[in-house]
């Protein structure tokens, strides 16, 4: 990420965005620009509450788990920063017991279990690929809800 943040920070303080205590990173969503812009779409309309990402993945990049209070500063496709969020839930779950409530609370397609049962095997299948690993039912995923502190741009 070519972004520093605390530049993004200052840059917000700038524009009288002044974030809560805790610890802040930089995030993103999606693994295109098409995927991206998608789920940005979906989050700034207040469709899109909750996101998953692969335990694993964090430990190969040697990232800090996230946890509740978290700040991400996302940012889009184009590292242009878009909005601010906070975790307001974080939950440690394997794949296969994801549920109904969390699918939906992603808001993608029609928002049910079995189409983000499909879209996310595809997507973190790729993601173990990136890793080194092997996808499976039990693999471990960060399931996060969150909400939008500050629209941006």
């Amino acid at each position: 990420m070519a972004k520093d943040i605390n530049e993004l920070i200052a840059e917000l303080a700038m524009q009288g965005i002044h974030l809560p205590e805790g610890f802040v990173r930089i995030g993103e969503f999606g693994d295109s620009e098409s995927l991206s812009e998608s789920l940005i779409r979906l989050i700034l309309a207040g469709e899109k509450s909750g996101t998953c990402s692969l335990v694993w993945s964090w430990e190969f990049d040697g990232e800090t788990l996230p946890k509740v209070a978290d700040i991400d500063i996302v940012l889009d496709w184009h590292e242009r920063p878009v909005f601010v969020r906070r975790a307001t839930e974080v939950q440690i779950v394997p794949f296969r017991d994801v549920t109904a409530d969390f699918a939906a609370s992603e808001g993608e397609g029609d928002r049910s279990l079995s189409y983000w049962q499909a879209e996310h095997w595809r997507f973190f299948t790729e993601e173990c690929k990136r890793i080194g690993r092997t996808a499976d039912t039990s693999m471990l995923l960060v399931c996060e809800r969150f909400e939008v502190l500050h629209k941006l741009g």
